[in-house]
């Protein structure tokens, strides 16, 4: 047991009822999820402020465009007088200053998942929850924008920027409220999965593959995790939506009460797809339902892994009572979500594409939709290992055959952090000769800002370029635009 281990149990004092608190503290404000449960309670009228470390886009400019204050730095003093309502990030340790400050004086606080379960998902509206290790962003957000597409406004909080709005989250008017449902940890005072608290109405499961190797012992806890989330619609009649192409995801289906639908390119599924073809500009195809054509599709994005996305997605959106038009018009005015093969700018015939890609498959699918989209030009992958899963040793064989689809690829050195442990973290150089040695030619820098300086010398007129990270790679995309800018 670590020192800290007694600091995770204590007695928190009861939540009030939503309407009785004005004013609400996050710590960790700057984060996705929490940056976008800041904006719900703004939205609803709540007074509304943090604190963060550090704040980059694009979290930080959608709370800067509300006029939500963002102190830097953590200090106790930010939270005197007491707020009505602390939310703690997972991101706090025991001993984390604010934190600590909230424990021992016994401020009325709740976990990221708790608040928004509690204040926004109430029994009066509906919840749709999107989960899975890969694509639960991307297909979230194109719910969403489906959804807006056949004339409803719905509540959503997405793990991402919504290209079409501009937001990551938003009250709505309507029915349901979609949120995107993480399977890490709530807190530090509450081991359980976020998406646990969200007490779905519908559930899409998209992938499930072992992550977050520093809260989950093994993929049989990981697996267990996901068992656990879909028994939760049992109870409330719910309907489940199954990626049957993944075998660990069909197997869900055992331990729900509610219907399972599944879909996926296999023909097997309920729903799936044909007359599919893949280019440049995305993806046609055609959506059976029970054998029985439901109309033709175009999808502006790449990749088998999002065809399968668009696919829950419909099936979703048709149990809501969209028709095939208006689904189809969600598809094609899909813009996107930020850092999800975004594309940041082109220069010199150079183009930059951000993504937030870090898992082992989650690159090699990035890749391989980016290689469909821009055939005969050189694709180049500069990826950093900062994931607290991404950067141990277990994935050094995994990662080696992922950039497979790349031309060349910039590994950036993973960052250590205190609490790593030496003898399993990921062997950045192994990984680099394996590729090399597969034919893939493979660098390895220092930290990002030697990614930069390689990138500057590596590129070319005609190559695409994409960062892939769950961080902010030291905002490469945006100094890389800058300097190739200003290269002669």
């Amino acid at each position: 047991m670590s020192d800290t281990d007694s600091l995770r149990t204590f007695e928190r004092p009861p939540v009030p009822a939503p309407e009785d608190i004005a004013d609400v503290y996050l710590i960790g404000i700057c984060g996705t999820g929490m940056g976008s449960l800041a904006q719900l309670f703004d939205e609803a009228g709540y007074t509304v402020r943090g604190s963060d470390e550090a704040a980059y886009p694009p979290m930080s400019t959608q709370l800067e465009a509300r006029g939500i204050e963002v102190l830097e730095g953590y200090d106790p003093a930010h939270l005197s007088p007491a707020p009505d309502l602390t939310v703690v990030g997972n991101a706090c340790t025991p001993t984390h200053p604010e934190a600590t400050h909230a424990r021992e004086n016994n401020l009325v606080q709740q976990s990221f998942p708790e608040a928004l379960g509690r204040t926004f998902l109430t029994d009066d509206r509906r919840s749709i929850v999107v989960a899975g290790t890969h694509g639960k962003t991307t297909t979230t957000a194109l719910l969403v924008h489906t959804l807006r597409a056949a004339e409803a406004d719905p509540g959503y909080l997405i793990g991402g920027v919504l290209a079409n709005t501009g937001k990551s989250a938003h009250l709505g008017t309507d029915q349901p409220f979609v949120v995107e449902g993480d399977e890490y940890d709530s807190a530090y005072f509450d081991a359980r999965p976020k998406f646990m608290h969200y007490r779905p109405d519908k559930a899409i499961v998209t992938s499930l593959e072992f992550d977050h190797a520093d809260v989950f012992d093994d993929e049989a806890a990981y697996r267990e995790a996901f068992e656990a989330f879909v028994g939760t619609l049992g109870a409330r009649d719910g309907l489940l939506v199954l990626c049957g192409d993944d075998p660990a995801v069909a197997r869900l289906a055992a331990h729900t009460d509610g219907r399972v639908r599944t879909y996926g390119i296999d023909p097997s599924n309920d729903v799936t797809v044909t007359n599919h073809e893949a280019g440049p500009d995305g993806q046609r195809f055609t959506i059976t339902m029970g054998g029985l054509e439901r109309g033709t599709y175009r999808l502006p994005l790449h990749g088998t892994h999002n065809l399968q996305n668009a696919l829950a997605v419909a099936l979703i959106a048709f149990s809501e009572g969209c028709n095939s038009r208006q689904v189809a018009r969600g598809f094609e005015s899909f813009e996107g979500v930020a850092r999800r093969q975004e594309i940041r700018g082109v220069v010199r015939d150079i183009t930059v594409i951000d993504d937030f890609a870090h898992h082992p498959t989650a690159v090699k699918t990035t890749l391989k939709g980016l290689r469909t989209a821009y055939p005969g030009r050189r694709l180049v992958a500069a990826f950093e290992p900062r994931s607290n899963t991404s950067r141990r040793a277990r994935f050094t064989h995994d990662y080696a055959t992922a950039f497979d689809a790349a031309d060349q690829v910039v590994l950036s050195t993973p960052p250590f952090r205190h609490n790593d442990d030496p003898d399993d973290r990921l062997d950045i150089a192994a990984v680099a000769t394996t590729l090399r040695e597969r034919g893939v030619p493979a660098t390895v820098a220092d930290d990002p800002d030697d990614a930069l300086q390689r990138l500057k010398r590596l590129l070319t007129p005609g190559d695409v370029v994409v960062t892939m990270s769950n961080g902010s790679f030291g905002h490469l995309p945006a100094r890389l635009l800058e300097a190739l800018a200003h290269t002669d």
